[in-house]
């Protein structure tokens, strides 16, 4: 039983709440009575990396890429809930369609294109950004004369450690696609 004592109209533990009895979920919240809980320990791991260097100067991710159908570089940084990587797309390119069960988030960092997301075409330019829903079926294309390049975060490192099954699918590459 939740004994946990509230002031009536602001639902604010009282002063007198540290001395009761609190059940399940409730007293994880109450800082009161669970302030360790909320406190921020900092990471400190022995050779820890903390940056990654000139990320498109290294080799772009070699089985990736070549499923993408163009140059992605993946930043090696020990982030567990987040991945970055850059994309670069020559002019007149396109990725394969595909799609994942994770979200995507794509900040353009120069160049001018579009994606099409489930049918939708979304025009694009440098400082634009751009959300990817999971599981949508969507393809980037660059339209300038020049080069795209954007920047990629994904949410599947945290799928990962939360134990689930990350999905990935490529629409078939066909002559002349």
């Amino acid at each position: 039983m939740n004994k946990l004592a509230r002031k009536t109209e602001s639902k604010e533990l009282d002063d007198n709440a540290v001395n009761q009895t609190i059940d399940g979920s409730q007293a994880f919240v109450a800082a009161a009575i669970n302030r360790d809980s909320l406190t921020p320990i900092p990471i400190h791991r022995e050779g820890l990396s903390l940056i990654h260097r000139q990320v498109c100067a290294s080799v772009p991710a070699a089985a990736f890429s070549a499923s993408r159908g163009h140059p992605v570089f993946a930043v090696d940084l020990p982030a567990a809930s987040v991945s970055f990587s850059i994309g670069v797309l020559a002019s007149e390119q396109k990725t394969g369609n595909h799609r994942h069960a994770y979200e995507s988030l794509l900040y353009i960092l120069e160049g001018e294109g579009h994606s099409i997301v489930e049918g939708r075409r979304i025009e694009w330019r440098a400082g634009d950004a751009l959300y990817v829903p999971p599981w949508n079926w969507h393809v980037h294309g660059c339209d300038s004369g020049q080069s795209a390049r954007y920047l990629t975060a994904t949410n599947l490192p945290l799928l990962q450690q939360l134990g689930q099954t990350v999905l990935r699918e490529e629409e078939p590459r066909t002559a002349g696609k």
